[in-house]
């Protein structure tokens, strides 16, 4: 059943800047490949956009950010609108004798890892292997072993919830682990001003050497969304600790566990991987599984890194 009336929808049709796939398989948007039947509007400029959220909210319709699908379990019928942002991108906004770049949220990381190996951009090699566009992964502060990408935004402008395009400059409170402290429920990232840390002409040598680490330690050619679990921090006796989601996984043994076609990665235990046509109901069974087990045997309780509509 369609979330919009029919004056709604030709309304959407209508807007310059906009591809509206209606009550399509959204399958292909999502990293893990989870079965999903819905709606989605391609926006490729921020006038669009705007004209897109207005129309949206003065309809009363939810509508939520698809990116690469990489941070999102889809739902198998979404009761929302995703959207998907399609600003135009390409190397030459990144003039290598700049130390500072405006880009869209589109940015995909792994092209601009590739520049960084090629230009020598110190710090950069933070988000290598981190299947996301650049405003993705600002709005989760990913990261890797290597740091978090919160350390080299300069500022981020948004399209906000009530239709202002606000510019946010980043302060050491505006990012924490995996999390941005200054989008608002309904604001969207457009744009992103990256730093680099200098030129370090072994940065290309350390971005290849810990996507090899990567590859041989993580299940990369299969059908996941990244990290489905958050570490955690706990103190003991007054002591900060750390706790790995993925090695207590695998400490109790559940690397290979199955529901449906969704199993925990035998590669690794903090990945899931769709060995078929899953849908979100099965990755949520066995979420929920994992984290009873986890908080049973440590008495941790872990969070989702991904979100779990």
């Amino acid at each position: 059943m369609s979330l919009l009336s029919k004056d709604t929808s030709k309304k959407l049709h209508g807007i310059d800047g906009v591809e509206f796939l209606e009550d399509t398989d959204l399958t292909k948007f999502s990293t893990m490949k989870l079965y999903s039947k819905g709606s989605l509007l391609k926006v490729s400029t921020v006038e669009a956009l705007k004209k897109v959220v207005e129309t949206l909210k003065a309809n009363s319709v939810s509508y939520k950010l698809i990116g690469w699908g990489a941070n999102l379990v889809l739902p198998k019928n979404p009761d929302f609108i995703f959207i998907k942002l399609d600003f135009p991108f390409d190397k030459s906004m990144v003039d290598p004798t700049k130390s500072e770049f405006s880009l869209p949220a589109t940015a995909p990381l792994n092209v601009l890892t590739s520049i960084a190996t090629k230009n020598g951009f110190k710090g950069w090699e933070v988000f290598t292997g981190v299947p996301a566009s650049l405003g993705g992964a600002v709005f989760m502060n990913a990261g890797t072993n290597l740091g978090e990408i919160g350390e080299l935004v300069k500022d981020v402008t948004l399209l906000r919830n009530g239709g202002s395009v606000d510019k946010v400059e980043v302060t050491e409170d505006s990012f924490s682990y995996r999390k941005n402290h200054f989008v608002n429920e309904g604001d969207i990232i457009i744009e992103v001003t990256l730093i680099h840390k200098g030129i370090d002409e072994g940065i290309g040598a350390l971005i290849k050497d810990y996507l090899k680490k990567r590859t041989d330690s993580q299940p990369l050619r299969e059908k996941t969304c990244g990290c489905m679990f958050k570490n955690q921090s706990i103190s003991v006796s007054g002591h900060d600790l750390t706790c790995r989601a993925g090695l207590y996984l695998d400490i109790i043994g559940l690397k290979g566990l199955s529901q449906g076609h969704m199993r925990v990665s035998p590669r690794h235990a903090n990945f899931m991987e769709n060995r078929g046509s899953c849908s979100s109901e099965e990755v949520k069974a066995l979420v929920e599984m994992a984290l009873e087990e986890l908080e049973f045997h440590y008495g941790v309780k872990f969070e989702t890194e991904v979100d779990l509509p």
